[in-house]
Protein backbone atom coordinates (compact mmCIF):
# COMPACT_ATOMS: atom_id res chain seq x y z
CA UNK A 1 0.00 0.00 0.00
CA UNK A 2 1.43 3.22 -0.68
CA UNK A 3 2.39 5.75 2.40
CA UNK A 4 1.86 9.50 2.15
CA UNK A 5 4.32 10.72 4.86
CA UNK A 6 2.74 14.07 6.35
CA UNK A 7 5.32 16.61 7.75
CA UNK A 8 4.44 20.08 9.39
CA UNK A 9 7.20 22.66 9.06
CA UNK A 10 7.88 25.55 11.22
CA UNK A 11 11.23 27.42 10.90
CA UNK A 12 13.30 23.83 9.80
CA UNK A 13 15.31 25.28 7.14
CA UNK A 14 18.42 23.69 8.37
CA UNK A 15 16.91 19.72 8.88
CA UNK A 16 14.82 19.44 5.40
CA UNK A 17 17.45 18.49 3.20
CA UNK A 18 18.60 15.88 5.47
CA UNK A 19 15.33 14.81 6.65
CA UNK A 20 14.73 14.05 2.83
CA UNK A 21 17.64 12.03 2.31
CA UNK A 22 17.00 9.93 5.19
CA UNK A 23 13.68 9.42 4.34
CA UNK A 24 15.28 8.76 0.41
CA UNK A 25 17.50 5.80 1.76
CA UNK A 26 14.86 4.36 3.88
CA UNK A 27 12.66 4.12 1.01
CA UNK A 28 14.93 2.65 -1.20
CA UNK A 29 16.34 0.42 1.77
CA UNK A 30 13.00 -1.12 1.74
CA UNK A 31 11.60 -0.78 -1.48
CA UNK A 32 8.73 1.36 -0.16
CA UNK A 33 5.92 3.10 -2.20
CA UNK A 34 5.74 6.53 -0.35
CA UNK A 35 4.96 10.40 -1.23
CA UNK A 36 6.94 13.00 1.37
CA UNK A 37 4.03 16.10 1.78
CA UNK A 38 5.97 18.70 3.39
CA UNK A 39 3.03 21.05 4.98
CA UNK A 40 4.79 25.19 5.79
CA UNK A 41 3.16 26.23 8.61
CA UNK A 42 3.53 29.89 7.74
CA UNK A 43 7.64 29.53 8.30
CA UNK A 44 9.87 32.87 8.83
CA UNK A 45 13.04 31.32 7.73
CA UNK A 46 13.60 29.76 4.18
CA UNK A 47 11.75 26.64 5.05
CA UNK A 48 9.46 26.95 1.98
CA UNK A 49 12.77 27.73 -0.48
CA UNK A 50 14.08 24.51 0.21
CA UNK A 51 10.85 22.71 0.18
CA UNK A 52 10.61 24.11 -3.77
CA UNK A 53 14.17 22.96 -3.79
CA UNK A 54 13.32 19.29 -2.81
CA UNK A 55 10.30 19.41 -4.80
CA UNK A 56 12.04 19.67 -7.82
CA UNK A 57 14.77 17.21 -6.88
CA UNK A 58 12.14 14.34 -6.50
CA UNK A 59 8.68 14.01 -7.92
CA UNK A 60 7.63 11.88 -4.91
CA UNK A 61 7.72 15.61 -2.81
CA UNK A 62 4.74 17.91 -2.36
CA UNK A 63 4.58 20.88 -0.79
CA UNK A 64 1.11 22.85 0.84
CA UNK A 65 2.03 26.37 2.12
CA UNK A 66 0.07 28.87 4.66
CA UNK A 67 0.04 32.06 4.77
CA UNK A 68 0.33 32.35 8.09
CA UNK A 69 0.85 30.12 11.64
CA UNK A 70 -2.32 28.51 12.02
CA UNK A 71 -1.49 25.16 14.24
CA UNK A 72 0.32 22.00 13.96
CA UNK A 73 -3.22 20.55 13.94
CA UNK A 74 -3.73 22.70 11.03
CA UNK A 75 -0.26 21.66 9.00
CA UNK A 76 -1.77 18.40 9.80
CA UNK A 77 -5.12 18.37 8.62
CA UNK A 78 -4.05 19.98 5.49
CA UNK A 79 -1.68 17.20 4.35
CA UNK A 80 -4.15 14.69 5.39
CA UNK A 81 -6.74 15.84 2.82
CA UNK A 82 -3.87 16.38 0.38
CA UNK A 83 -2.23 12.77 0.87
CA UNK A 84 -3.47 9.82 -1.84
CA UNK A 85 -1.79 6.92 0.16
CA UNK A 86 -3.76 4.41 2.03
CA UNK A 87 -1.65 4.72 4.80
CA UNK A 88 -0.50 8.26 6.53
CA UNK A 89 2.61 8.60 8.80
CA UNK A 90 3.29 11.48 10.79
CA UNK A 91 6.52 13.08 11.99
CA UNK A 92 8.12 16.02 12.90
CA UNK A 93 10.65 18.09 10.99
CA UNK A 94 13.48 18.59 13.29
CA UNK A 95 15.63 15.34 12.83
CA UNK A 96 14.30 14.30 16.46
CA UNK A 97 11.93 11.90 14.89
CA UNK A 98 14.29 8.92 12.64
CA UNK A 99 12.87 7.76 9.43
CA UNK A 100 14.36 4.44 10.02
CA UNK A 101 11.35 3.55 12.04
CA UNK A 102 8.77 3.66 9.06
CA UNK A 103 9.09 0.23 8.85
CA UNK A 104 8.43 -1.35 11.96
CA UNK A 105 5.26 0.93 11.94
CA UNK A 106 4.56 -0.65 8.60
CA UNK A 107 4.94 -3.99 10.38
CA UNK A 108 2.92 -3.24 13.14
CA UNK A 109 0.03 -2.05 11.31
CA UNK A 110 0.04 -5.13 9.01
CA UNK A 111 -0.89 -7.13 12.29
CA UNK A 112 -4.33 -5.98 11.72
CA UNK A 113 -4.29 -2.46 13.75
CA UNK A 114 -5.91 0.65 12.39
CA UNK A 115 -3.54 3.17 14.34
CA UNK A 116 0.13 2.84 15.47
CA UNK A 117 1.35 5.58 18.10
CA UNK A 118 5.55 5.55 18.59
CA UNK A 119 6.45 5.86 22.48
CA UNK A 120 9.72 7.26 23.00
CA UNK A 121 11.30 5.33 25.29
CA UNK A 122 14.43 7.34 26.40
CA UNK A 123 13.53 10.48 25.93
CA UNK A 124 16.10 13.36 25.13
CA UNK A 125 14.26 16.45 26.46
CA UNK A 126 15.28 18.39 29.32
CA UNK A 127 13.53 17.34 32.35
CA UNK A 128 10.97 20.07 32.92
CA UNK A 129 9.50 18.86 29.77
CA UNK A 130 9.78 14.84 30.59
CA UNK A 131 8.16 14.95 33.96
CA UNK A 132 4.71 16.88 32.69
CA UNK A 133 4.23 14.84 30.18
CA UNK A 134 4.35 11.83 32.35
CA UNK A 135 1.69 13.27 34.24
CA UNK A 136 0.19 14.08 31.00
CA UNK A 137 0.08 10.53 30.01
CA UNK A 138 -1.28 9.13 32.95
CA UNK A 139 -4.10 11.41 32.53
CA UNK A 140 -4.80 10.87 29.54
CA UNK A 141 -4.57 7.49 30.37
CA UNK A 142 -7.04 7.69 33.24
CA UNK A 143 -9.43 9.97 31.75
CA UNK A 144 -9.97 8.28 28.57
CA UNK A 145 -9.27 4.48 28.85
CA UNK A 146 -6.39 4.58 26.09
CA UNK A 147 -3.57 3.09 28.04
CA UNK A 148 -0.29 4.71 25.92
CA UNK A 149 3.23 5.51 27.39
CA UNK A 150 3.68 8.64 24.85
CA UNK A 151 0.43 10.29 23.64
CA UNK A 152 2.96 13.44 22.43
CA UNK A 153 5.20 11.72 20.30
CA UNK A 154 5.25 12.74 16.65
CA UNK A 155 5.72 9.22 15.34
CA UNK A 156 1.87 7.98 14.37
CA UNK A 157 0.86 5.75 11.73
CA UNK A 158 -2.51 4.83 10.54
CA UNK A 159 -4.74 4.17 7.63
CA UNK A 160 -6.42 6.91 5.62
CA UNK A 161 -9.91 5.58 6.94
CA UNK A 162 -9.21 6.89 10.28
CA UNK A 163 -8.35 10.17 8.87
CA UNK A 164 -11.89 10.55 7.71
CA UNK A 165 -13.35 10.01 10.66
CA UNK A 166 -11.48 12.25 12.47
CA UNK A 167 -11.33 15.94 12.79
CA UNK A 168 -8.28 17.98 13.98
CA UNK A 169 -8.66 21.34 15.44
CA UNK A 170 -6.90 23.64 18.08
CA UNK A 171 -4.05 21.00 19.72
CA UNK A 172 -6.06 17.97 19.12
CA UNK A 173 -3.71 16.17 17.05
CA UNK A 174 -1.68 14.76 19.82
CA UNK A 175 -5.16 12.76 20.34
CA UNK A 176 -5.41 11.28 17.41
CA UNK A 177 -5.49 7.78 18.61
CA UNK A 178 -7.86 8.63 21.80
CA UNK A 179 -9.81 9.81 18.35
CA UNK A 180 -9.79 6.74 16.46
CA UNK A 181 -10.28 4.67 20.04
CA UNK A 182 -13.64 6.54 20.51
CA UNK A 183 -14.50 5.19 17.09
CA UNK A 184 -13.93 1.71 17.48
CA UNK A 185 -10.60 1.66 15.68
CA UNK A 186 -7.63 -0.58 17.11
CA UNK A 187 -5.13 0.83 18.61
CA UNK A 188 -1.81 0.47 19.77
CA UNK A 189 1.87 1.38 20.24
CA UNK A 190 5.59 0.54 19.27
CA UNK A 191 8.89 1.94 21.14
CA UNK A 192 11.16 4.07 19.38
CA UNK A 193 14.44 5.68 19.25
CA UNK A 194 14.13 9.45 20.45
CA UNK A 195 17.50 12.11 18.95
CA UNK A 196 18.57 14.79 20.39
CA UNK A 197 17.67 18.18 18.30
CA UNK A 198 20.83 19.34 15.72
CA UNK A 199 19.09 22.16 14.42
CA UNK A 200 16.95 25.10 15.80
CA UNK A 201 14.54 25.53 18.77
CA UNK A 202 11.71 23.71 20.65
CA UNK A 203 8.32 24.99 19.41
CA UNK A 204 7.04 23.99 22.83
CA UNK A 205 6.88 26.20 26.32
CA UNK A 206 4.91 26.38 29.54
CA UNK A 207 1.77 27.06 27.69
CA UNK A 208 1.79 23.96 25.60
CA UNK A 209 1.10 22.11 29.11
CA UNK A 210 -2.25 24.09 30.07
CA UNK A 211 -3.65 23.99 26.53
CA UNK A 212 -3.00 20.31 26.46
CA UNK A 213 -4.86 19.92 29.76
CA UNK A 214 -7.47 21.90 28.23
CA UNK A 215 -7.72 20.12 25.06
CA UNK A 216 -7.44 16.99 26.87
CA UNK A 217 -10.77 17.84 29.14
CA UNK A 218 -12.73 18.99 25.61
CA UNK A 219 -11.43 15.32 24.61
CA UNK A 220 -12.55 13.37 27.06
CA UNK A 221 -16.29 15.16 26.63
CA UNK A 222 -16.20 14.53 22.85
CA UNK A 223 -15.62 10.77 23.12
CA UNK A 224 -17.24 10.20 26.18
CA UNK A 225 -20.56 12.36 25.85
CA UNK A 226 -20.29 13.82 22.39
CA UNK A 227 -23.74 12.03 21.27
CA UNK A 228 -25.53 12.33 24.85
CA UNK A 229 -24.26 15.88 26.35
CA UNK A 230 -26.92 15.57 29.10
CA UNK A 231 -25.81 12.38 30.58
CA UNK A 232 -22.82 14.34 32.01
CA UNK A 233 -24.49 18.11 32.17
CA UNK A 234 -27.62 16.85 33.32
CA UNK A 235 -25.90 14.95 35.99
CA UNK A 236 -24.03 18.10 37.15
CA UNK A 237 -26.91 19.80 37.26
CA UNK A 238 -29.52 17.66 39.06
CA UNK A 239 -26.45 17.54 41.97
CA UNK A 240 -26.59 21.45 42.13
CA UNK A 241 -30.36 21.52 41.96
CA UNK A 242 -30.63 18.52 44.36
CA UNK A 243 -27.69 20.45 46.78
CA UNK A 244 -29.84 23.99 46.61
CA UNK A 245 -33.10 22.12 47.26
CA UNK A 246 -32.30 20.55 50.46
CA UNK A 247 -30.84 23.45 51.96
CA UNK A 248 -34.40 25.67 50.71
CA UNK A 249 -36.32 22.14 52.63
CA UNK A 250 -34.30 22.98 55.36
CA UNK A 251 -34.58 26.40 56.13
CA UNK A 252 -38.13 25.83 55.27
CA UNK A 253 -38.64 23.28 57.73
CA UNK A 254 -36.86 26.20 60.65
CA UNK A 255 -39.57 28.99 59.24
CA UNK A 256 -42.28 26.42 60.19
CA UNK A 257 -40.85 25.41 63.40
CA UNK A 258 -40.17 29.45 64.31
CA UNK A 259 -43.74 30.61 62.84
CA UNK A 260 -46.08 27.22 63.15
CA UNK A 261 -45.14 25.06 66.08
CA UNK A 262 -42.81 27.74 68.10
CA UNK A 263 -41.29 24.29 70.00
CA UNK A 264 -37.93 25.68 69.55
CA UNK A 265 -35.90 28.56 69.46
CA UNK A 266 -34.70 28.94 65.90
CA UNK A 267 -32.85 32.12 64.55
CA UNK A 268 -34.58 33.85 61.58
CA UNK A 269 -33.54 32.52 58.22
CA UNK A 270 -33.12 35.65 56.32
CA UNK A 271 -29.26 36.37 57.48
CA UNK A 272 -28.56 33.13 56.82
CA UNK A 273 -25.81 32.31 53.94
CA UNK A 274 -27.32 28.78 53.55
CA UNK A 275 -30.31 30.33 52.28
CA UNK A 276 -27.94 32.70 49.99
CA UNK A 277 -26.00 29.91 48.92
CA UNK A 278 -29.20 27.38 48.71
CA UNK A 279 -30.76 29.68 45.63
CA UNK A 280 -27.90 30.14 43.98
CA UNK A 281 -27.23 26.30 43.72
CA UNK A 282 -30.89 25.89 42.66
CA UNK A 283 -30.59 28.31 39.90
CA UNK A 284 -27.17 27.35 38.53
CA UNK A 285 -28.55 23.71 38.70
CA UNK A 286 -31.88 24.36 36.25
CA UNK A 287 -29.17 26.13 34.42
CA UNK A 288 -27.10 23.71 33.97
CA UNK A 289 -29.66 21.22 32.93
CA UNK A 290 -31.63 23.54 30.40
CA UNK A 291 -27.72 23.77 28.63
CA UNK A 292 -28.00 20.15 28.71
CA UNK A 293 -31.25 19.70 26.87
CA UNK A 294 -30.38 22.19 24.07
CA UNK A 295 -27.08 20.51 23.41
CA UNK A 296 -29.59 17.47 23.48
CA UNK A 297 -31.08 19.10 20.48
CA UNK A 298 -28.06 20.20 18.79
CA UNK A 299 -26.77 16.64 18.60
CA UNK A 300 -30.09 15.96 17.92
CA UNK A 301 -30.95 17.97 14.48
CA UNK A 302 -27.34 17.73 13.23
CA UNK A 303 -25.97 14.67 13.93
CA UNK A 304 -26.06 11.82 10.77
CA UNK A 305 -25.82 7.81 11.31
CA UNK A 306 -22.20 8.20 9.73
CA UNK A 307 -21.07 10.41 12.94
CA UNK A 308 -22.16 8.22 15.26
CA UNK A 309 -21.62 4.73 13.92
CA UNK A 310 -17.96 3.44 12.70
CA UNK A 311 -18.71 0.83 9.92
CA UNK A 312 -15.55 -1.18 8.90
CA UNK A 313 -14.18 -1.86 5.38
CA UNK A 314 -15.97 -5.42 5.23
CA UNK A 315 -19.18 -4.54 6.54
CA UNK A 316 -19.73 -1.57 4.22
CA UNK A 317 -18.60 -3.65 1.22
CA UNK A 318 -21.55 -5.95 2.63
CA UNK A 319 -24.26 -3.41 2.87
CA UNK A 320 -22.59 -2.55 -0.98
CA UNK A 321 -22.89 -5.85 -2.31
CA UNK A 322 -27.04 -5.67 -1.23
CA UNK A 323 -27.86 -2.90 -3.13
CA UNK A 324 -29.92 -3.91 -5.90
CA UNK A 325 -31.24 -1.39 -8.88
CA UNK A 326 -34.17 -0.85 -7.29
CA UNK A 327 -32.55 0.38 -3.74
CA UNK A 328 -31.82 -1.83 -0.75
CA UNK A 329 -32.87 -5.22 -0.58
Amino acid sequence: MKLSIVIPVLNEVESLGELHSQIDRVSQEHSLDLEIIFVDDGSKDKSWKEIRQIVKKDPRVRGVRFRRNFGKAAALTAGMRAARGELIFMMDADLQDDPAEIPQFIEKLNEGFDVVNGWKVRRLDPWHKVYPSLVFNWMVARMTGLELHDHNCGLKLFKASVAKEIRLYGELHRFIPVLAHARGFRVTEVGVKHRARQFGESKYGVRRFLRGFLDLITVTFLTGYGQRPQHMLGAAGLALFGLGFLGLGYLALAWIMMHVIPLFKVEPIGPRPLLLYSVVLTLLGAQVMSLGLLAELIVHYTSRDSDTYSISDEARSETNGNVGEDGPM
